[in-house]
């Protein structure tokens, strides 16, 4: 049992000096002895050896509730270790953070702060719970890597991943253990020093006993082996009870024989009162402190106060003054109980949500998709619900292992089947990819021939199966396109410039295009929109009439398009249907007579991107009003954004005429 548990068991250590010379003969006179006073303890005697161990009777035990003397046994095993080594007790005022919601960078940072930062001894726990959390999340990291590694095709036993925040973390590592063991090995050479200089001190107090020597001088001898027990530093924690119980009893001895002198044994007395009477104080306004971890921190000093650096009472006040602290200690400890009862709850309430993450986890696990893009919003989906997992806090420790495992096993799951769908992918595009080379082959075995007839139905074919072919490699897609792409442009250019070259036909339609360019440039528009638009109209089938010109000679077509939007602006028409005459003039230009339909098809892909912007534009200006929803309808801001909303969707309208205007020219 401890001595805390005992009232009685109280020491002598600080207490107040007395000077020598104030004290009078008559002061140090021998005293009767009466059977009230020839014992100031009820510490049993306890002997020291002076070898390396010590041997010490420990005191009796004291009936109490064993509750309390749980919380007073727990505070003196804290004060031991901290006895043990100074630097210990910074570990209560070291943050302990929610280490199990941090990412392993997070943890590794962390780590070299308090090994940088903090007395090595201090950060233990830390480095302990940090440790464990690093372990676990790296591990399942690994075992993820693995798994892809080995569904796309790798062996078992040539798998290996390492990663730079695991060689960051394992040097901060391992710069902790080094330092621990440095301080260690100096530790223990001082505790043993430490004690030894102790264990001398516990037999020089016996020597102070029926001393032949003037009290005043005894006396101060006694303060003077005090002081010195109280600065020769820390002991081994397994040592610290016994050297301090024999220590304890032979500083009461010496009272016994001080007790012929009463008037420096009452002084003494009077100044651990007055001590310990602050120290109970200083307990009950803890008492009432709402920050409980704070001031049972303070408490564990206020008793190793009491222990170690205060002395012996009075007989009278001993019982009294123990009942008060250990009241005043009670009411602190079962304020920290009610205080680890609410943490409980906490952690039980975040238990019920990471479970029911786990059980979102799985649904979505076991749910069916059958895309690319269903996939990736499922991957999002795991990847929010991971992050809360980390975020909820922490569990009851029972139960943490077994919470973590059915989190992995959720997770490798989801993963199994991700990794499956993706492996049957690749599969597939890699299919697809040995069906888009052998077109490849069929382009460039024939871009060179000339038999137009045979191989141009042939090249537009392939082009076509290649747009029905799904998709291959995302490493492969722009190599194998640009090499279709080359031979089928390659063999069209090769048409096309021969075509060219060979065709009067294409100069006398430059010729005459000319003549018309300058007949158009003279026209000016009358009261008569009809009339005017039909004219118009006439000119722009003259124009297609009159056939291709030679491709040196294409600038026309621009020249001509230019006229021609001049003379619609200059009408007093309806916009759209001014850019849809204007639309379809455009694709008169684009459309050739010998099916090509590369320019088409280009100006196709063009319209339906722009289609996606508006829509996109919509939406986003969709959402913006919902910011309004409390704001009139005539507020600027409000009429702006269905403004733009409306022209987006005159836009989108003309858009989508414009598409169905090119579908009509396949």
């Amino acid at each position: 049992m401890s001595d805390l548990n005992n009232p009685n068991a109280e020491n002598a250590d600080h207490a107040n000096p007395v000077n020598s010379e104030s004290i009078t003969p008559e002061t140090t006179a021998p005293e009767a002895v009466t059977p009230d006073d020839s014992q100031t303890s009820e510490t049993p005697t306890t002997e020291v050896q002076t070898e390396d161990t010590v041997a010490a009777t420990p005191a009796p035990p004291v009936k109490g509730d064993s509750e309390d003397d749980e919380v007073l046994n727990e505070i003196e095993e804290s004060n031991a270790e901290d006895a043990e080594d100074e630097g210990n007790k910074d570990r209560h005022t070291i943050e302990v953070k929610e280490y199990d919601s941090m990412s392993l960078e997070a943890l590794a940072i962390e780590l070299e702060k308090l090994v940088q930062g903090q007395k090595v001894q201090a950060i233990k726990s830390h480095v302990d719970g940090i440790n464990a959390e690093f372990k676990t999340k790296h591990q399942a990291l690994v075992e993820e890597k693995k798994e892809e590694f080995l569904n796309e095709g790798g062996n078992e036993i040539d798998f290996y991943y390492a990663s730079p925040i695991e060689k960051r973390y394992k040097a901060a590592y391992k710069e902790y253990r080094n330092k621990l063991n440095d301080h260690y090995k100096s530790l223990e050479k001082n505790l043993k020093q430490n004690l030894t200089d102790k264990l001398e001190i516990i037999e020089e107090l016996k020597g102070l006993i029926n001393v032949e020597e003037n009290i005043n001088t005894t006396y101060k001898h006694f303060k003077e082996l005090q002081e010195r027990w109280r600065t020769t530093g820390p002991i081994p924690r397994d040592k610290y009870n016994n050297a301090w119980n024999s220590y304890h009893h032979h500083v009461e001895l010496f009272y016994d024989f001080l007790h012929l002198n009463r008037d420096l044994r009452d002084l003494d007395f009077k100044h651990n009162l007055e001590k310990k009477l602050l120290i109970i104080e200083r307990a009950e306004e803890l008492a009432q402190d709402d920050n409980v971890m704070r001031s049972f921190r303070e408490l564990q000093e206020l008793h190793k106060m009491w222990k170690e650096e205060l002395g012996p009472v009075g007989k009278e006040h001993r019982e009294e003054i123990w009942d008060r602290f250990k009241a005043a200690t009670k009411i602190i400890n079962d304020k920290r109980q009610v205080y680890y009862k609410e943490i409980d709850k906490v952690y039980d309430k975040n238990l019920e949500t990471k479970l029911e993450i786990i059980a979102n986890i799985e649904f979505v696990a076991a749910q069916p998709a059958g895309s690319h893009s269903e996939w990736q919003k499922r991957i999002k989906i795991i990847e929010d619900l991971r992050n809360q997992f980390f975020n909820a806090g922490k569990v009851p420790l029972k139960v943490n292992e077994d919470t973590w495992a059915k989190f992995k096993d959720a997770v490798r799951t989801f993963n199994r089947n991700k990794n499956a769908y993706y492996k049957d992918l690749k599969k597939e595009q890699y299919t697809n990819l040995q069906k888009k080379l052998e077109l490849i082959k069929i382009a460039e075995d024939n871009k060179e021939s000339e038999d137009t007839a045979v191989t141009t139905p042939l090249m537009k074919k392939i082009q076509n199966d290649w747009k029905k072919i799904g998709h291959v490699p995302r490493k492969d897609s722009d190599k194998i396109w640009k090499q279709f792409k080359a031979a089928c442009n390659h063999y069209f250019d090769k048409v096309h410039a021969k075509r060219n070259a060979v065709s009067q036909e294409h100069v006398d339609a430059f010729n005459k295009k000319s003549e018309l360019l300058e007949t158009l440039k003279a026209v000016t528009p009358t009261d008569d929109k009809d009339k005017d638009v039909e004219i118009i109209k006439g000119h722009i089938n003259t124009w297609k009439d009159l056939g291709r010109v030679p491709n040196d000679k294409r600038f026309i077509e621009d020249k001509f398009q230019k006229t021609i939007d001049d003379l619609l602006s200059s009408l007093k028409m309806d916009k759209t249907e001014i850019e849809m005459i204007k639309y379809e003039n455009k694709l008169d230009s684009l459309t050739s007579s010998d099916g090509d339909t590369r320019n088409l098809d280009n100006e196709r892909l063009f319209i339906r991107k722009k289609m996606d912007e508006v829509k996109a534009q919509i939406n986003q200006l969709e959402n913006n009003l919902q910011f309004f929803t409390n704001v009139d309808e005539d507020n600027p801001l409000v009429k702006d954004v269905h403004n733009n909303i409306k022209g987006h969707k005159d836009s989108l309208v003309l858009l989508k005429e414009k598409l169905r205007k090119i579908k009509e020219r396949y």
